[in-house]
């Protein structure tokens, strides 16, 4: 039996699929990248941002602070897509399938360093911002080495030399080392190198 509203027509049809606050989001966050991908991080303003993902102003800034944040939920998404947690089985197998994940990111998308150059900048210049920054992203990733670091130490084969505050330094301050300071390629060479300072004891 089907069961009408109080003026006996049918009820309207119930929505199915993601709602529509989700798909906003979604196309916030594309166009916001995309942005950035074309014009570079100082163009993207939230008009430019609202204007393609065809949303209001008011929509965008009831959902996040500044355009730092959207590209920072962006960046992390992207990261957690990408690169998730690997369980190889063993120290160093995880821990070269999560350096190769990074470096390929870096690589497929040449818009990540520019990004992640950008809103380390910001983090510098707005203390508020960078709190954020520090915990949605940068304590994050750190948090991915920490669960390798523990499974390791279970098993008993993390090296002796190692634990996850040394690994998470050695591997994000190069990475960061190369973004900010001194240019150069995330290839197989460097992911080698790292691996095998990580993972050979002492």
């Amino acid at each position: 039996m089907t069961t009408g509203t109080a003026d006996g027509a049918a009820p309207p049809p119930r929505r199915t699929g993601r709602p529509r606050s989700q798909d906003s989001r979604d196309a916030i966050l594309l166009a916001a990248t995309e942005i950035v991908a074309e014009q570079g991080y100082a163009a993207a303003s939230i008009e430019k941002i609202a204007q393609r993902a065809g949303v209001g102003k008011q929509t965008i800034y009831r959902g996040w602070p500044s355009k730092g944040d959207i590209l920072l939920e962006a960046l992390t998404r992207k990261a957690d897509l990408y690169i998730p947690i690997p369980d190889e089985g063993n120290w160093p197998a995880d821990i070269r399938r999560l350096l190769d994940d990074s470096f390929a990111l870096v690589r497929r998308a040449p818009q990540i360093p520019d990004l992640l150059r950008a809103l380390m900048v910001e983090a510098q210049l707005d203390p508020v911002f960078g709190d954020r920054f520090r915990t949605n992203f940068l304590q994050h990733r750190r948090a991915a080495v920490t669960t390798l670091a523990d499974r390791a130490a279970q098993r008993g084969d993390l090296p002796a030399s190692v634990n996850a505050d040394v690994a998470a330094d050695v591997i994000y301050g190069v990475i960061w080392y190369r973004l900010l300071a001194v240019p150069a390629p995330f290839d197989d060479r460097l992911a080698d190198d790292l691996a095998t300072l990580l993972t050979t004891g002492p």
